[in-house]
């Protein structure tokens, strides 16, 4: 009569170890991924979030202005005054003023505007038109790429006379 040990050789053991290992590693790698593409798609669902709604109340606002007073027909600048609001670039953020009221920012702190340009494409009697350019990028505090996203708007709008 034979004796026999039950259980695994050292053979069994290693290899029992080496998959399990790679299955560990596979799904350890497979949610990193899947963790950074969903920070990347948040990164650019809020520049671009927040781009079109400014982009969105500047044209609606010259739309329903009765002129455009600044920047002058056929020049550009960092700034548009159509009736009593203004729109200009302070900080990184984009800012409107009506009327005598204070400034208040449009953008918030997780995004950094740049070139703010406005261009008034007016000619002589006829309506107002204005075209309006800006570049929105996520603030990128901790150095991580998944938080890299910079996005161009340009758009434009005429009065309603």
């Amino acid at each position: 009569m034979k004796n026999y040990q039950k259980g695994f050789t050292l053979i069994e053991l290693l290899l029992y170890i080496a998959i399990a290992s790679i299955i560990v590693f596979t799904t350890a790698s497979l949610l990193r991924f899947t963790l950074e593409s969903r920070v990347k798609n948040q990164t650019i669902a809020e520049v671009e979030q927040e781009g079109i709604q400014v982009m969105q109340l500047i044209t609606q606002t010259i739309r329903n202005a009765t002129a455009i007073s600044s920047p002058t027909i056929g020049a550009s600048g960092a700034s548009l005054s159509v009736d009593t609001t203004v729109f200009d670039l302070s900080g990184g953020a984009i800012r409107i003023k009506e009327g005598a009221g204070a400034a208040v920012n449009l953008t918030s702190s997780k995004i950094t505007v740049s070139s703010l340009n406005f261009q008034n494409l007016s000619r002589v009697s006829t309506p107002n038109i204005a075209r309006v350019s800006f570049t929105v990028t996520y603030t990128n505090s901790s150095g991580r790429n998944e938080y890299d996203f910079t996005k161009s708007f340009y758009g434009s709008a005429g009065l309603r006379k």
